[in-house]
């Protein structure tokens, strides 16, 4: 029913995903509560996120459920949490629903905070979320010249 013939079997087997195509819109992604992933993710389509991360997530837009949680840097375009993070968030549009615990900065085009959200960091507009730096990075990140330390400003 199934034959493969001897020459596709010699060929090598690719692990590589295809490439998404121009103009296609992913299909969304679903990491359910009992998923916990050690390491950076990325997509550029939607995210529903049950489990947990502990690395960045980038997307294209993330709906985090109440069991939903990540450690380090959110970057989307459209964000709305319901869950914990521990980390920044960046993303055009953000909404903090009354579950949501959030410990660290938002960078923001558009904020929604209900009531009942809990924020330990701060809130900053800013025209282009991902690509602002946030202060803290600014004086933490030290200035080369020459393989020699440059003066601070």
């Amino acid at each position: 029913m199934f034959v493969k013939s001897k020459e596709d079997m010699k060929k090598p087997v690719s692990n590589n995903a295809p490439a998404p195509r121009p103009g296609v819109v992913p299909t969304p992604s679903i990491i359910g509560s009992d998923v916990q992933i050690e390491g950076n993710v990325r997509t550029q389509g939607e995210l529903q996120l049950d489990g947990s991360i502990v690395g960045d997530l980038s997307c294209g837009g993330l709906v985090m459920g109440e069991s939903g949680s990540v450690s380090g840097t959110i970057t989307a375009d459209t964000v709305t949490i319901r869950g914990h993070i521990n980390g920044e968030i960046r993303a055009r549009s953000v909404r903090l629903e009354k579950s949501a615990v959030v410990e660290g900065d938002v960078y923001h085009e558009s904020l929604s905070v209900e009531s009942g959200a809990k924020l330990t960091g701060r809130f900053a507009h800013t025209n282009s979320p991902v690509e602002a730096a946030s202060p803290k990075q600014a004086d933490e990140t030290p200035s080369f010249v020459a393989g020699k330390k440059a003066a601070a400003e």
